[in-house]
């Protein structure tokens, strides 16, 4: 798959005879060039079938810009769930560890390993899902390769993707930048996405309604940045939850941080779900949630702009970076108390993202 140069000069898709993969759908004969073509090529309209993708944007010629690259692998189970699917995440997931480095994303690739026997019609879904996200995010998805595998050799759909994005001349967004008394705040509420993959899974008995909170906040960024331009930085809190992504920034800026279990951002039915299964919500995976710190003079600024974007209008301040117990994250209770919040130890749930 490659670039999108013209349109017009994509080839009318084959369709597919077969209803599910097999081998022979990675065989690299004529039924691949039908699965690639009719599946993901159709959807995602490269310009030709070449190698590598040819990109250009007038963003990188700006003096002083940076190129910003990612990448990560998505292995969810399910692969479909309230709010979202693999593919979206796997967009989603992409865009946002650019955004958060303050790159605007611009194009993404998709690899994927596809178990023998998965449906052709979850294939379809999971592509336009794709499409839809990247559409929503302002990215486009230029390259990419299909392997498949034998039965048990995967779990239906493993998704990786890498991006590609430009840091404007001038930005410097990094979790070393974070001084005592800058403010940390978040854009929505914590743990949906990891209430949602267990309640769905089924495993608990658990007939609780949660939908993932899975999207792009590469728009959300940079009304922050515009509002507040000496944001110091933002991780989004995926995997191990806001506490991991507060302790990787108290670690990498040597300061302590502290937060108000009072102001956390967490909806009942998630409070619930932890507190029936014993989980501490702080450690429950993110799609679509962040944490950024602002020196404190412009977080009303910051505030205000994520609140005018759909993906921050319950954005909250939660705390601050503070000169005491450097590298350690304490949450003060609603008991008056403090308590140590550290990094994830083992999984708390498997396969989430």
């Amino acid at each position: 798959m490659n670039d999108r140069s013209d349109p017009g000069t994509v080839r009318a898709a084959r369709r597919l005879k077969a209803d599910t993969v097999t081998l022979a759908h990675g065989g690299g004969g004529k039924a691949m060039r039908d699965l690639v073509e009719d599946v993901f090529t159709s959807v995602f309209e490269p310009a030709d079938m070449e190698d590598q993708a040819r990109l250009a944007d007038a963003a990188m010629r700006e003096e002083g810009a940076r190129l910003a690259f990612t990448t990560d692998s998505f292995v969810v189970d399910p692969v479909e769930f309230p709010g979202g699917d693999i593919g979206k995440i796997a967009v989603c997931g992409t865009v946002n560890d650019l955004a958060v480095g303050g790159a605007k994303p611009l194009w993404l690739s998709a690899a994927f390993i596809i178990e023998e026997g998965v449906e052709v019609a979850l294939l379809r879904r999971i592509a336009a899902s794709m499409r839809a996200a990247a559409d929503e995010a302002g990215v486009r998805i230029v390259t990419g390769d299909t392997k498949v595998v034998g039965r048990g050799s995967a779990d239906k759909l493993f998704v990786t993707t890498s991006g590609v994005g430009v840091i404007p001349a001038g930005r410097d967004l990094a979790a070393r930048n974070v001084r005592p008394g800058d403010v940390a705040i978040v854009n929505g509420v914590l743990g949906d996405h990891g209430a949602a993959i267990l309640a769905v899974r089924g495993d608990m008995a658990l007939t609780v309604e949660i939908e993932s909170d899975c999207q792009p906040l590469n728009a959300l960024m940079e009304a922050v940045i515009a509002a507040a331009p000496s944001v110091r930085c933002a991780r989004d809190a995926t995997r191990g939850g806001l506490a991991s992504a507060l302790n990787e920034i108290a670690d990498a800026a040597g300061v302590g941080i502290e937060i108000e279990e009072t102001t956390l951002p967490l909806r009942a039915e998630v409070k619930g779900v932890c507190e029936i299964l014993g989980l501490d919500p702080l450690y429950l995976a993110n799609e679509g949630t962040l944490v950024l710190f602002v020196p404190p003079e412009e977080a009303e600024a910051a505030l205000a702009a994520m609140r005018a974007t759909p993906a921050g209008r319950d954005a909250v301040t939660i705390g601050k970076a503070v000169d005491k117990h450097p590298r350690t994250v304490v949450m003060q209770t609603l008991f008056g108390g403090g308590r140590i919040v550290d990094m994830l130890v083992g999984e708390q749930l498997p396969r989430i993202c």
